[in-house]
């Protein structure tokens, strides 16, 4: 009988041993049943990801967009993750990944049995530490395993959380049967969150230390390991002490398993987290305003193709030209900056929404903050929050309170109320300006504005303003092209008053004035006429062409892709009426590809997250002009630039102005200064500026400053100086490519002498100018 007590006593070797055994035992009867029973009808356990899904899935990735030369531009996403292969990820965050998550990776299968085990023991001890594997852990990021789509009955129990722990042990062993180790690591990198908006290492790197993943440092990727643990509790930037201990204890636990010598952890552990912080946003890097652009039309187009802009990672390649775009955001930047420090001298003292009164003298417009404060969405937040009453809205207006605020120099820290933010912001003057290739429409670079951070508005596309003469292009192609055998560039017109009976009772005629209000009383030629901008000439020749005449140069407009309002009207000649850049860079574009209008476009394909092409996108073109009105009207262009007087003639201080660089150029000025336009002409490059305030109340005061040769056009000379000097472009001062044809029209002005188109035309003025002009009407 002692015998057989010694036998059965339980010793305590023998009972931990049973306890294991009976431990073991239920943990695997526990993960049988589970798997065995997921799914059921009974649905104790919820549901698990399908095979399908698990070999399938569907991570949500962001939309890249990139220029012609692979440079990333920006990201859409409502999760900011860009994935990386396994190949790609730098040694040293696999070293720290390894060392602080899951140390035994390589030797199990998706269970560390060890570690499960061992947590008990550190449990006892009073140790929170997390027991899960990397495929654990991937399993409940990448599936969502906690999610209330998988939830069963037992989530609700006393039992919940083993029953998660069970459901999430299985997943991660059928993913180590699904994908190998390689892919387990990239995904779970690829997957995991690190704080600051940022998923994935990749998105990680550059948003704390401003560096792809690859070249990560050992005490960075000590960093980023240790925000996997909790991070916002690890972070940096929130808790940068709690950020340094835990990087020191992933240090101390890399130099555990031999990734890096005690010397060099002692060295890096005295060393602080260097950081180069920034959250990607969509106000930030280059070409802010065409990425709002863009990705608005792909979203369009997302929608009616059925992909998911936020989370499909597409990867979109547009035309833009990076080192193009940084010319021209550089240049936009300089003469902006010096454009506005003299609008602020200017106006020095007064305020710039002021209307001229009596003997030239400048008087602020009474109530215009007043009505402009109207419009914002802080006046309509206020309404909303106040029931309308006046008074206290008006109280919370003059609130000064801190607020940074825009300037040339970075952002500046004032105490402003909200009329006084008004109030500075309506003193900036603005710009818009796009570069695009004649021959192909692919749009090379697009700045819509000063500072998207602050002023989201693009003036390329989305605003439209009165081109000025600017226009007058269209009206000459026009007149050209109706009578092109009858009328030429050579023919002249004296610079002198034209009136207009316009039908309408209250102002019955219209004369159209000239820059300054003055008739030189000059004969010009028409290339003359519109190398000096001289308004009297073309509406001289819009009265001569016939009542039919803005019927036609409405026509003509339509056909060079003017898309906005426009009115048929003799004022058409003066460009009275609001268009956007894009459309008009589209519309000189044909004179410079010899007659094709091509729709300015900026999309060239849309690829899916594996690189198959979705998309490809060609230029739209259609024949408009013959080739060589397409070529005279350049050659009227040139004369801004080779006449005496003509406004493009400033352009020689850019040293733009060389004998074999033909430019064809194009000021406008709008009445009062308000808006400035310039438009250039290469033979490879058709790139357009418009600048003016926000309001059209706000400009200069004098035509000193305010014309289109002063406030547009030095944008274009200062952005076509980087471009020829930039030798990796290719584009180089060249002339025009003449037509090898016999011109119909003229534009030999040596040459002109009393030919029959002469004695034509002679009969067609005597018809025109002795009617009765007071029978003559317009719609």
């Amino acid at each position: 009988m002692k015998r057989f007590w010694n036998i059965v006593r339980p010793t305590p070797t023998k009972f931990v041993y049973t306890l294991w055994v009976l431990f073991l035992g239920g943990f695997l009867s526990l993960f049988i049943y589970v798997d065995a029973v997921i799914e059921n009808e009974d649905n104790y356990f919820g549901a698990m990801p399908s095979l399908e899904v698990l070999e399938n899935p569907t991570t949500e990735l962001a939309t890249e967009m990139y220029s012609e030369d692979s440079v990333l531009l920006g990201k859409k996403f409502r999760s900011n993750r860009t994935p990386i292969t396994f190949d790609e990820l730098a040694p040293n965050m696999l070293n720290a990944l390894l060392a602080t998550e899951d140390i035994r990776y390589y030797e199990h299968s998706g269970i560390d049995m060890t570690g499960s085990f061992a947590i008990l023991w550190y449990l006892m001890q009073g140790d929170k530490r997390g027991s899960s594997t990397i495929s654990q852990q991937l399993a409940k990021n990448l599936f969502k395993t906690r999610s209330a789509k998988y939830e069963g009955k037992m989530d609700n129990s006393i039992l919940e959380k083993i029953v998660v722990k069970t459901k999430e042990w299985i997943m991660a062993a059928r993913i180590e049967r699904s994908y190998t180790k390689e892919e387990i690591i990239a995904m779970y990198l690829n997957t995991v969150d690190f704080g600051s908006n940022s998923f994935g290492i990749q998105v990680a790197s550059k948003t704390f230390f401003g560096v792809d993943q690859q070249d990560l440092k050992v005490e960075e990727a000590a960093v980023l390991s240790g925000l996997l643990k909790a991070p916002t509790l690890y972070s940096p930037i929130i808790n940068p002490k709690n950020a340094l201990r835990r990087r020191n204890t992933i240090l101390n636990q890399m130099v555990k398993y031999n990734y890096v010598t005690s010397k060099d952890c002692d060295s890096l552990k005295k060393t602080p987290i260097a950081l180069t912080y920034h959250v990607e946003n969509h106000n930030s890097g280059h070409a802010t305003y065409f990425r709002k652009v863009a990705f608005n039309y792909l979203k369009k187009w997302c929608d009616e193709n059925g992909y998911d802009l936020y989370g499909d990672g597409l990867k979109i390649y547009t035309t833009l030209n990076y080192k193009m775009q940084l010319h021209a955001e550089a240049a936009v930047q300089q003469h902006m900056d010096s454009l506005q420090n003299l609008f602020f001298e200017h106006w020095d003292g007064q305020k710039p929404w002021s209307i001229e009164g009596d003997w030239g003298n400048f008087k602020e417009m009474e109530g215009f903050l007043e009505r402009e404060i109207k419009k914002t969405w802080k006046y309509q937040l206020l309404k909303r929050q106040y029931d309308n009453n006046q008074d206290s809205i008006e109280v919370a207006l003059n609130v000064k309170k801190p607020m940074r605020v825009f300037s040339y120099q970075g952002g500046l820290d004032t105490v402003f109320s909200s009329y006084d933010s008004l109030a500075y912001y309506y003193h900036f003057l603005h710009t818009g300006f796009l570069s695009m290739q004649p021959q192909s429409g692919e749009i090379k670079a697009w700045v819509g504005g000063i500072d998207h951070k602050y002023f989201k508005y693009d003036h390329v596309k989305q605003g439209k303003r009165q081109p000025g003469s600017t226009f007058k292009p269209i009206v000459y192609a026009t007149i050209l092209g109706e009578t092109g055998t009858v009328y030429s560039p050579c023919y002249k017109v004296v610079d002198a008053p034209v009136t207009f009976i316009t039908g309408n009772e209250e102002n019955p005629t219209w004369t159209p004035q000239n820059a300054g209000g003055k008739y030189s009383g000059d004969t010009l030629t028409l290339r003359q006429a519109m190398a000096r901008s001289v308004n009297s000439i073309t509406a001289y020749m819009m009265k001569l062409m016939g009542d039919q005449t803005p019927y036609k140069v409405f026509d003509y407009a339509r056909r060079l892709g003017i898309e906005s309002y426009l009115e048929p009207v003799p004022a058409m000649c003066l460009g009275t009426f609001d268009v956007s850049l894009y459309e008009m860079v589209g519309a000189y574009g044909t004179f410079a590809n010899k007659g094709y209008y091509t729709k300015p476009f900026f999309i060239k394909r849309i690829e899916d997250r594996f690189g198959n092409i979705i998309a490809d996108f060609r230029p739209q073109q259609r024949k408009e002009l013959s080739e060589e009105l397409a070529y005279v009207m350049l050659h009227m262009l040139m004369g801004a630039t080779q006449e005496k007087g003509g406004t493009g003639r400033g352009l020689y201080r850019y040293g733009l102005l060389k004998e074999d660089n033909e430019i064809g150029a194009k000021t406008g000025t709008t009445q009062n200064y308000s808006d400035g336009w310039f438009m250039g002409v290469t033979r490879d490059l058709i790139s357009g500026c418009w600048v003016g305030a926000e309001h059209r109340s706000i400009h200069f005061r004098t035509m000193e400053y305010g014309q289109g040769a002063r406030m547009a056009m030095p944008i274009w000379a200062l952005y076509m100086q980087k471009i020829y000097a930039d030798s990796t472009l290719g584009y180089k001062m060249v002339p025009f490519d003449k037509p090898d044809i016999n011109f119909s029209i003229n534009i030999d002005c040596e040459s002109e002498t009393d030919s029959a188109s002469t004695k034509r035309r002679d009969k067609i003025e005597e018809n025109i100018f002795t009617r009765d002009d007071t029978e003559e009407e317009f719609d």
